[in-house]
């Protein structure tokens, strides 16, 4: 795989459980076969919404090794490496690329604050475990300048999912990086004003349920279609801020109404609240976003 390779438009993958919280490997494969189909340009495994910190090791192994095996090179797959301690961190990391990951990824440090050498340290061995391009996971604001300079002389590392609403701190990555890395954006309300700050493409949960939509909108918006991509960001955002109190049964319900596939109950503490529609109300609201792409078709 190139570094070219690592742009577009990714799912970030659900994981489809069981009722105990065991990986639902039937569903899983139904899901990736859909999102195949779909032609979306990659996956990312067992991030915030594939609920990676709540599996155990050998559960995040196996869902990184059979999922590579279903995609069996059809899209680039991206795995979430990042646990609690930087040695798990790498197991999971040498793991992914022993099973034919095309590359990976981490958050930093979670839990203990130790400042930019904690965090640089921590990437530096999870990127130093591989081959694989490897990318930062940044959350919330407030990169660090000096481990974003540090990590840019890092041979493995290729770029960076940035999960910020900052802009500015996208477009300050860019061009400190200058061309260098690929970065994706991972808000899923800022898809297209992200691109505008250097994102080679876009990371999120609702390109699960959205995938061809929003891949023909962020197309269409770099090709100069800025007034449709205006009406259908702000339609997307007003749904993801409607949905935020119960997104979990939202996504859940919603991807059983529209693809047939069961993601099941989250893990807990996640919760999964009741909603306050019904399921013709559901599919009312993925219809008004999946219209958007009905317009050109």
């Amino acid at each position: 795989m190139t570094n070219h390779t690592f742009k577009g438009v990714w799912p970030a993958l659900l994981t489809p459980v069981h009722s105990d919280g065991q990986p639902n490997e039937s569903e899983l494969e139904k899901l990736i076969e859909l999102l195949i189909s779909q032609e979306m340009d990659g996956l990312y495994l067992l991030g915030s919404t594939g609920q990676g910190f709540l599996f155990s090791e050998e559960e995040r192994k196996f869902i990184t090794q059979r999922t590579v095996q279903i995609v069996n090179g059809r899209l680039p797959v991206m795995v979430q490496v990042g646990a609690m301690n930087t040695e798990e961190s790498i197991r999971l990391a040498k793991h992914a690329a022993d099973n034919g990951a095309d590359g990976i990824s981490s958050v930093g440090p979670i839990y203990y604050a130790g400042g930019s050498e904690m965090a640089f340290t921590h990437y530096r061995r999870i990127a130093e475990a591989t081959d694989l391009p490897f990318f930062p996971y940044q959350i919330g604001g407030a990169a660090n300048r000096d481990v974003i300079l540090r990590l840019l002389d890092l041979p493995q590392v290729k770029g960076m999912k940035l999960t910020t609403d900052k802009l500015l701190e996208i477009g300050s990555i860019s061009n400190l990086s200058a061309g260098k890395w690929q970065l994706f954006s991972g808000a899923d309300e800022l898809m297209c004003q992200a691109a505008i700050c250097g994102t080679a493409g876009a990371i999120g949960s609702f390109y699960n349920m959205f995938g061809p939509t929003c891949k023909y909108i962020r197309s269409s918006f770099l090709e100069g279609h800025v007034l449709e991509a205006q009406d259908f960001m702000l339609q997307f955002q007003g749904l993801i801020e409607k949905i935020l109190p119960c997104i979990w049964t939202f996504i859940v319900r919603g991807m059983e109404l529209k693809y047939g596939i069961r993601i099941g109950t989250p893990k807990p503490p996640l919760l999964a609240p009741e909603m306050p529609w019904t399921d013709e109300e559901v599919i009312a609201m993925m219809d008004a976003i999946d219209s958007f792409g009905l317009k050109e078709a």
